[in-house]
């Protein structure tokens, strides 16, 4: 884990972004390591923050959670995924869902949505190919969706790419494990359903 950058916390951070993270915090019960570093750019976290907010509402949170869960797994962006799929549980979406996400192999998946798998197409595809080779993949997401939902999609990967590139720059440890680890349920339970 990188030392370089000093960790802060909610009490030190520029008042308009503790008032902001606060409620996050209270709801999470820890305040990650990321906001700890990225507080040292208090107005770009909170831009970063509020458009985090928008690509929300922007999407049905299935889809959100297949691109989400497909860019942190190809960036290697363990802190992002693990909390993801937290989420996802929350959410109640199955553990076999989001192990079928995290394979990253669309075609051989019994438990996504064709749709889901166009948008895991899609993803990869401008991953791996930073965006120059995904224009097929991309060309389905918009028939499937239409263009709000599209560009919705493709600037949540962005999102989740500077996520991925902070995270891994500045070594972070993910705040809580994966569930295939924990056996997290959301409920106290383990989970049955384990990869």
């Amino acid at each position: 884990m990188s030392s370089r950058i000093p960790r802060l916390e909610l009490q030190q951070m520029r008042e308009d972004l503790r008032q902001y993270l606060t409620p996050r915090v209270e709801r999470l019960k820890y305040l990650g390591e990321l906001f700890k570093c990225a507080a040292h750019a208090p107005g770009v976290l909170l831009s970063f923050m509020r458009f985090t907010d928008e690509l929300k509402d922007a999407l049905p949170d299935r889809l959100t959670e297949v691109a989400v869960l497909t860019t942190a797994s190809l960036m290697s962006n363990r802190y992002e995924r693990n909390q993801h799929e937290r989420l996802c549980i929350r959410l109640g979406y199955s553990a076999d869902w989001i192990a079928e996400v995290e394979r990253l192999q669309p075609e051989a998946s019994q438990s996504m949505a064709p749709e889901e798998k166009a948008v895991q197409r899609y993803v990869i595809a401008a991953v791996e190919t930073r965006g120059q080779k995904a224009q097929q993949e991309f060309a389905a997401v918009v028939e499937a969706f239409g263009p709000s939902h599209s560009m919705a999609i493709v600037m949540l990967v962005g999102r989740y790419i500077t996520h991925a590139l902070t995270v891994n720059t500045l070594e972070l440890e993910p705040p809580v494990p994966s569930i295939f680890e924990d056996g997290f349920r959301g409920d106290g339970a383990p989970a049955r359903n384990a990869r």
